[in-house]
């Protein structure tokens, strides 16, 4: 039963919602200068000022200097930084936070120099960290060889193969064709994704994300004001969060995510809808096993079943469960931190400005990932007040 005091449905809504006005390759902007970018752009597109906004939130930058840099002097302010779900969260945070009187209208930002490495922080891994102390000397450093680890249990637990993760690589670029801002647009069959380059075991490169530059920004109010906005209002309708090991090797079961279940249970419970409401889902894929974990945690299937969703091309271009329309992080756009991503194209959806628009669409649901399988945050959107 959901919590007596969850956030109310519908009673706080996006009104502002863009992109840095350049994506893929930016050399020329800086990671704090990219955050600036979609911040007013999203201001844009709200018709608001930088003194219209009193809440701030961001993941991977100083949320003092953001707020700072821009000219707000906000009421509220969101540092949660969990990877790159924190912006799933800081919605969920941001509702509450609208709700409960502590602000009136809050900007959440993202902004990542992911390739060009322009003002970005190191990788640097510290000795003393858990993962320092009991993963890396093992040799499980980075994203592709951590997600081995789980992987390669969930396809022999599942009885799934490794072209059921190129079939997911091959189905979502066939969204990103029909994206003209998707970095990669070119069809690829699940022949090609096999016989891509090798990068660790069993992900070949067309399995792993897309390494880019850029950001997006929303803007949250409450839904009363949302009907003053010059864009149409889509509103949370009911919002998760959750996290499990910091260790991926800790993880209580390779073949399920213990955040992910969490965090998607709540986001159903508290917007009271089922599965079958849902007309469009996203969810996080930094590599291509993501949607298929996301399915069955989010109770779409069960586990071994998730595979059938793509076999059957029921995520694909009209299929009964359109998932990840934009092309995904594997296709579209991964700077490092996908989920601000995931939530513009959720929003885009219920706007019905999508450029892969799903026809009728009323609920959108978007989950996400943070450090491999650490945190996890869900949100869910509808465009009916």
């Amino acid at each position: 039963m959901a919590d007596s005091f969850a956030l109310k449905p519908r009673s706080v809504a996006v009104v502002g919602a863009a992109e840095t006005t350049k994506m893929g390759l930016i050399p020329d902007m800086s990671q704090l200068g990219l955050h600036f970018d979609c911040a007013l752009n999203a201001m844009t597109d709200a018709g608001l000022k930088p003194s219209d906004i009193d809440g701030v939130a961001t993941g991977g930058e100083d949320v003092a200097v953001l707020a700072h840099m821009l000219g707000i002097t906000p009421k509220w302010v969101d540092s949660t930084d969990v990877g790159g779900c924190s912006y799933m969260i800081h919605v969920r945070h941001a509702a509450a936070a609208i709700a409960a009187g502590y602000c009136s209208t809050v900007l959440i930002t993202h902004g990542e120099s992911g390739r060009s490495r322009v003002g970005s922080p190191g990788y640097a891994m510290s000795a003393a960290s858990m993962a320092g102390q009991f993963e890396a000397p093992y040799g499980v450093t980075g994203a592709p060889s951590m997600f081995t680890i789980p992987v390669l249990r969930y396809l022999k637990e599942t009885g799934s193969d490794i072209e059921d993760l190129a079939r997911v690589a091959s189905i979502q670029r066939e969204w990103a064709a029909m994206n003209p801002r998707a970095t990669r647009r070119e069809p690829i069959t699940v022949e090609e994704v096999m016989n891509d380059t090798m990068i660790a075991w069993p992900f070949t490169k067309a399995m792993c994300c897309l390494v880019t530059d850029g950001g997006g920004a929303l803007i949250l109010t409450s839904a009363e004001r949302a009907k003053d906005f010059p864009t149409r209002p889509v509103y949370v309708l009911g919002t998760g969060e959750s996290s499990e090991a910091r260790l991926i090797s800790q993880m209580e079961d390779f073949t399920s995510s213990r955040a992910f279940r969490v965090s998607g249970k709540q986001a159903f419970e508290s917007s009271g809808i089922t599965r079958d409401d849902v007309d469009h889902l996203m969810i996080y894929d930094a590599f291509a096993h993501l949607p298929l974990y996301g399915l069955g945690d989010l109770g779409f299937c069960k586990p071994d079943e998730a595979k059938h969703f793509y076999r059957e091309r029921r995520t694909a271009p009209g299929g009964s469960l359109p998932t990840n329309t934009n092309g995904g992080g594997l296709s579209y756009m991964h700077s490092g931190r996908y989920g601000m991503y995931a939530l513009q194209e959720s929003v885009r959806q219920m706007r019905g400005i999508a450029p892969a628009q799903i026809e009728g669409a009323k609920i959108s649901l978007c989950h996400g990932v943070g450090g491999m399988f650490t945190a996890s945050g869900t949100v869910v959107f509808t465009n009916e007040s």
